[in-house]
């Protein structure tokens, strides 16, 4: 197998794993999870920018970091597509009874992601001989 197709196999498992973890919380459930996060401070936060931060990493490697110009700066397909659905995830805890809407963890969501799409191309840049994507720079090929 090669490693592009392990990327999406590894993406779209832990993508089936948040999916299952919102909705355990959604529907008021319970896991071994939360008490984890319950047990020490601030381990909602550090989840959510967990969480989301992997999403995002293992995402942007199943794409092959794929990278789109606006304002004059490139962005990353897949962050700025994880941006909108975990913005819209947070925003519909405000419709659910067992969810509460908290601008703290969409801005550890945020964090996440911003992190480890940095940390994306960091990677990306040390390990691709000469293969630059640096977001700052337009491809003008």
């Amino acid at each position: 197998m090669n490693s592009l197709v392990i990327n999406k196999l590894l993406f779209v498992s832990f993508l089936c794993f948040i999916c299952w973890i919102i909705y355990l919380a959604n529907t008021g459930g319970h896991s071994l999870f939360f008490t984890l996060v319950r047990s020490f401070p601030y381990g909602d936060k550090v989840g959510h920018f967990g969480l989301f931060g992997m999403l995002t990493l293992l995402a942007n490697m199943a794409t092959k970091n794929a990278m789109f110009t606006l304002a004059n700066m490139r962005c990353l397909w897949a962050s700025a597509v994880i941006v909108v659905l975990v913005t819209l995830e947070e925003l519909s805890q405000h419709f659910l009874s067992h969810r509460n809407l908290d601008l703290y963890d969409w801005l550890a969501d945020m964090a996440g992601i911003s992190c480890f799409s940095l940390l994306n191309l960091y990677v990306a840049n040390k390990f691709r001989c000469g293969k630059d994507v640096n977001p700052t720079k337009l491809n003008r090929e």
